[in-house]
């Protein structure tokens, strides 16, 4: 989790209530270094409450963004990588009472991989990820791929609104350490796994579907594992030259606005000088730009997430210092929801709502960008989508200045809008509600071993 040293808190003791209802699946606990000024409290008084899911809420449009003449025309008419909502991105078929087949032939290059989906969140190339195993059918996973030697498995996102559904596109975790503590553990825990993002891999069916629902066994996939252009190819070095400069001028642009604006979370100038827009998975490449928007868009949204709670905050450390006498310096670190007051119980319950109004679409419409871009197969067609979502956040920020300038607004908390609404899409139609059901949220990335940037100039 992202340190105190890391982040600027304006509240000072604050308490940030609503741990149990993060808003990433355990994306909270994976915070890259460098994003600043993300004003979340160096404090907590969780109450704890039951894990509240999160349903879509994209909107579907059909949209074109042009911008700037300069621009080359292939960008200028590029589709609106989300104009389809979740179905912008490619599924599986659904695995609802599907049974096993018999099994006469694969595509060529296809091979038989185990596949752990790991609930609604996307995992990047290159990028290092612990796993705590302890469902039967995953420790037999492990002690399968220990045996043959393999030590891979396929990882891929589940669809937000249907169960059974996965996405098409996934990435290869390949394990890199394992330990094993089910005695420490009293056999709550089999193995702690380290494991590196080694690629992406295309699913093209499940071979055995019933056991998705039976729990029986662990799911294994015909899958493809995609080539990734290699960074030391005259051609892909020179395939997306135009592209990666202009997502270089696109991301300057947008962190002079941002520091226009002192905006809460922002990059650092500095960092300007440093983005990787590289093909392959070297400390230059794209993904590591990648996972850094895909930080940003966490920050902010815990930014928004932390001042919709400040005022219930300030009424709960109100409601413990004066009624029930509790000192400053003897705040609790955790308070239980019973232990509120009724109206400060309504509070919560209130709250929970508004955020899942509010926050829920920006949570689903940030996975699917990450999906997005990762089942773009060519390294032009990524730097074309992380320049188009960079433009995207650029004039949300112009939007907000020219507001600012005519009303003479004061700088407040950035509100956060779905991209349709920045790209002042006008479409009529209403997405159906429905809970979001994640598959296998039992077995959890518990931690980032490493952090992606390691440049303290990078970031601010």
């Amino acid at each position: 989790m992202l340190g105190d040293s890391m982040i600027s808190s304006k509240y000072g003791y604050a308490a940030s209530f609503l741990l149990a209802l993060s808003m990433f699946q355990g994306g909270n606990e994976q915070k890259q270094q460098g994003i600043v000024e993300a004003y979340v409290p160096s404090s907590a008084v969780p109450v704890s409450s039951p894990f509240l899911r999160l349903r879509s809420g994209v909107r579907h449009h059909d949209s074109r963004l042009f911008m700037s003449s300069s621009d080359d025309a292939s960008f200028e008419n590029m589709v609106e990588p989300l104009a389809e909502g979740i179905d912008s991105v490619k599924w599986l078929p659904s695995l609802k009472s599907e049974k096993s087949e018999t099994i006469s032939s694969f595509r060529q290059g296809a091979e038989i991989i185990p596949f752990f989906p790991l609930g609604g969140i996307v995992y990047t190339p290159h990028s290092t990820h612990v796993l705590n195993i302890f469902e039967p059918r995953y420790r037999k996973m492990y002690n399968d791929i220990l045996m043959n030697g393999s030590k891979r498995f396929i990882v891929a996102m589940a669809h937000p609104e249907e169960e059974g559904r996965f996405a098409e596109t996934g990435v290869i975790f390949h394990l890199e350490d394992l330990k094993e503590v089910s005695e420490m553990t009293a056999d709550q825990i089999k193995y702690i796994c380290s494991h590196k993002v080694t690629g992406r891999a295309k699913i093209h069916r499940v071979l055995n579907p019933e056991v998705w629902e039976t729990r029986e066994d662990y799911m294994r996939v015909e899958a493809t594992i995609l080539e990734e252009e290699d960074e030391e190819s005259d051609y892909a070095q020179l395939a997306a030259i135009s592209e990666e400069e202009s997502l270089k001028k696109s991301y300057s642009a947008l962190v002079d606005l941002q520091h226009d604006l002192e905006e809460d979370v922002r990059f650092t100038r500095a960092s300007v000088n440093t983005l990787s827009v590289n093909p392959g998975g070297g400390d230059d490449s794209l993904w590591l730009t990648v996972r850094l928007w895909q930080s940003y868009i966490e920050q902010r949204l815990n930014a928004r997430q932390n001042e919709m709670q400040k005022e219930f905050q300030e009424k709960l450390i109100k409601y413990l210092t004066k009624d029930k006498d509790v000192s400053e310096d003897q705040l609790p670190s955790a308070i239980g929801f019973t232990d509120l007051s009724p109206d400060l119980q309504k509070e919560v319950t209130d709250l929970q709502q508004r955020m899942v109004v509010e926050l829920e679409p920006l949570v689903l419409e940030s996975t699917l960008t990450m999906q997005k871009i990762l089942e773009t197969n060519e390294h032009k067609g990524r730097v074309n989508l992380v320049r188009f979502f960079v433009e995207a956040e650029r004039k949300r920020l112009e939007a907000r200045k020219m507001l600012q300038n005519v009303f003479g607004i004061e700088k407040t908390v950035s509100e956060m809008v779905p991209l349709s609404e920045v790209l002042a899409i006008d479409d009529d139609d209403e997405s159906d509600d429905c809970d979001a059901d994640n598959e296998d949220d039992d077995d959890v990335d518990s931690q980032e071993s490493s952090s992606i940037f390691d440049d303290e100039n990078a970031f601010q």
